[in-house]
């Protein structure tokens, strides 16, 4: 028998505490975990569960004020700005709207690549057009920002950081204002990231979209995290009635994975 290879941690946090200033108590509570290379990780729970904040201290931009966060074996506060920037492409959740064209924030996402004042090169043109393209955008590229509906600029947001050709992919919602075709187009193409190598991380309130395409669930309440692992063992009647406090019943997909449904029997 040929063993299977274990994907080796992108992240691994250990007894992670986070707590934002006046708050009564902590958003992230002794939270550890391994995030695996090349696979797809969805980071789920109810609003206020600690997920977004989970991902800004797994980007650095968030010092927890104990525990250890450390990226592809390195603690993450030694590594540069800039270093990190070319290792991992973040598609936040809502930020300001600049007063830019549609294809000058793709191309955003070349800057960890170019000195000051440099211009694109060849290689960043190409960049931009293939992450553009992925998201189907193209057709935007002329048109201010503001002028998109939500939805478009979600893709935009997503287009620029997948011109930064990152080996990391970090999300936070990013089906958010999104029609049914676009969410599904979303997490299709996060799929084929992760096919190609990319290691993919977001936090969705999606549960059904995730245990379809993700490898790897974290299910967190109250800054914890309650279950972690494939979507079948964390999506349980009893893990997701007892994080989300209210009936559900879990059904197969017609792809094997689990799907949460709704349950008229009263929570007990």
């Amino acid at each position: 028998m040929i063993a299977t290879r274990v994907a080796e941690p992108v992240w691994s946090l250990r007894d992670v505490h986070f707590q934002y200033p006046g708050a009564i108590r902590p958003t992230l509570s002794n939270v550890s975990l391994e995030v695996r290379s090349g696979r797809m990780t969805a980071v789920l729970g109810p609003n206020g569960a600690g997920k977004s904040t989970l991902l800004q201290v797994l980007l650095g931009t968030l010092t927890p004020a104990s525990g250890e966060v450390r990226f592809q074996d390195r603690v993450l506060s030694e590594w540069p700005r800039r270093e990190l920037a070319r290792e991992i492409g973040v598609v936040p959740q809502g930020e300001a709207e600049p007063l830019f064209s549609a294809r000058e924030i793709v191309a955003m996402g070349r800057y960890p690549y170019l000195g000051p004042w440099q211009r694109e090169r060849p290689e960043d043109t190409a960049a931009v057009r293939r992450a553009m393209e992925r998201c189907d955008v193209t057709e935007f590229a002329d048109r201010w920002l503001s002028t998109l509906s939500g939805g478009e600029r979600q893709r935009v947001r997503l287009a620029r950081a997948l011109a930064q050709e990152p080996s990391v992919l970090v999300l936070d919602e990013p089906t958010t204002f999104l029609d049914v075709r676009h969410e599904m187009t979303t997490f299709a193409l996060l799929r084929d990231l992760r096919d190609a190598g990319t290691t993919v991380v977001l936090a969705t309130h999606n549960l059904n979209l995730a245990a379809r395409y993700a490898d790897d669930l974290v299910l967190m309440r109250d800054g914890r995290v309650a279950a972690r692992g494939t979507p079948a063992e964390v999506l349980t009647v009893e893990q997701v009635t007892a994080v989300y406090d209210w009936p559900v019943a879990v059904v197969p997909h017609a792809g094997g994975a689990p799907q949460v449904v709704p349950d008229d029997a009263p929570v007990r």
